[in-house]
């Protein structure tokens, strides 16, 4: 799943190849893709791009008075063309969900791959009139969001520490692979329960936060958004590499399975040296 770091390189992306170009007309092609109807979409045809923003995970184009608003999910992708098919795109069984014609001839498409479909597009007048953007919390790499700013959002929070930074309602952008990295970073178990967090390990915290974000960002910085997933992987450090030793200590990193995802960690950075057995049943709960 694109996370920040991907989103915002997308966006910056986007931002030298669209801003100032005129939309001639943008296409669904599978009927799940567009969540909006009023305004039609044919309501972007000769409107001019005139930003391109971030919301967490969702990319925010603005042409005229409206915004085209993207969340890619779990499989969803952009792939841009300098020339797109002069054709009409073909519904089908394919993996293209819509695309944005320029009047240049160049344009991008927006992808899906797998059989489940949540990639979603929406145009409104105002990017809050999305749900998603409505709900979001702070973002993690703004100037604003210093220590205190985090420890604040922590404080009642009864919830594991993985599943709290993923929670796009509390901090907005962070996934199940920038976590997985965040809480390596920050030597802490997966498990631990937020509340029980002392506040040097608040600190930690913080800091991984801050430091896993900015460093995924700058290394995606000014690729080609064709380039972003091969980067994004190269620079995972214990996220999908079950059964690598760990760059830092070289213990072999493990992982939790759950029925549609997972997650890993390496036991000498994070636990103490012991396995997580069970997801369930785990007692490494310090």
């Amino acid at each position: 799943m694109p996370e920040l770091p991907e989103v915002e390189a997308l966006r910056a992306f986007l931002q030298d190849h669209l801003v100032g170009k005129e939309i001639a007309r943008a296409l669904p092609v599978a009927i799940s893709v567009l969540k909006t109807y009023r305004p039609p979409l044919t309501a972007l045809e000769g409107a001019t791009v005139t930003a391109v923003d971030r919301h967490g995970k969702f990319l925010d184009l603005t042409a005229g008075d409206l915004h085209l608003l993207v969340h890619l999910a779990r499989a969803g992708w952009l792939q841009w063309r300098d020339v797109l098919p002069s054709g009409p795109p073909r519904p089908g069984k394919g993996p293209l969900a819509l695309r944005v014609a320029l009047t240049g001839g160049d344009g991008f498409d927006l992808t899906e791959a797998g059989t489940t479909k949540r990639l979603a597009v929406h145009l409104v007048t105002d990017p809050a009139e999305v749900p998603g953007v409505a709900r979001l919390g702070p973002d993690p790499l703004a100037d604003d969001f210093d220590r205190d700013a985090f420890a604040a959002l922590l404080a009642g929070e009864n919830r594991q520490v993985k599943g709290a930074l993923r929670d796009q309602s509390l901090i907005a952008g962070i996934g199940n692979a920038y976590s997985d990295e965040i809480l390596h970073a920050a030597r802490m178990s997966p498990f631990k329960p937020v509340r029980n967090l002392g506040e040097d390990e608040i600190t930690a915290l913080y800091e991984a936060v801050r430091g896993t974000l900015a460093h995924a960002v700058e290394r995606s910085h000014g690729l080609a958004a064709g380039r972003l997933k091969a980067e994004k992987k190269s620079g995972l450090r214990v996220h999908g590499r079950t059964g690598e030793p760990c760059p830092v200590c070289g213990d072999t990193i493990r992982e939790v399975s759950y029925s549609d995802s997972s997650l890993q960690y390496c036991p000498t950075c994070q636990t103490g040296g012991r396995p997580l057995a069970d997801r369930r049943l785990s007692r490494l709960l310090k």
